[in-house]
């Protein structure tokens, strides 16, 4: 079964409201509607990991932004951040790619550049 299948809007938003559910269980809905929800969940969810990243993780910066507007970081920063190693952090990245179906790394040429 594809993830896009695992969850619908409903079942994802029920999760995300209980007030004891399993963080695994409520991060898994939350990763379904981040990329199968409705735009305006989506952007908020969006907005609220950008504000989380810059507030769990000050020192991490993105090197620039894709087409969409979405920070781009470097791999070997992110596992810094986590302190785990750059193989387990492209590991990670990959097995996420695997499973969205859906490219997440980004060459940095074909990014915008902060200023």
């Amino acid at each position: 079964m594809d993830l896009q299948d695992e969850w619908d809007i409903e079942s994802a938003m029920k999760v995300l409201r209980h007030p004891t559910v399993d963080s695994k269980l409520w991060a898994d809905a939350v990763e379904w509607l981040m990329l199968y929800g409705p735009d305006e969940t989506r952007q908020l969810l969006l907005q609220a990991s950008g504000t989380a990243t810059h507030e769990c993780f000050p020192d991490l910066q993105a090197k620039g932004y894709a087409a969409d507007g979405q920070p781009c970081y470097n791999v070997e920063d992110l596992a810094k951040s986590l302190n785990i190693s750059k193989n387990e952090a492209e590991a990670m990245i990959k097995e996420k790619e695997k499973l969205h179906k859906i490219h997440h790394f980004i060459d940095e040429k074909d990014t915008m550049k902060v200023q």
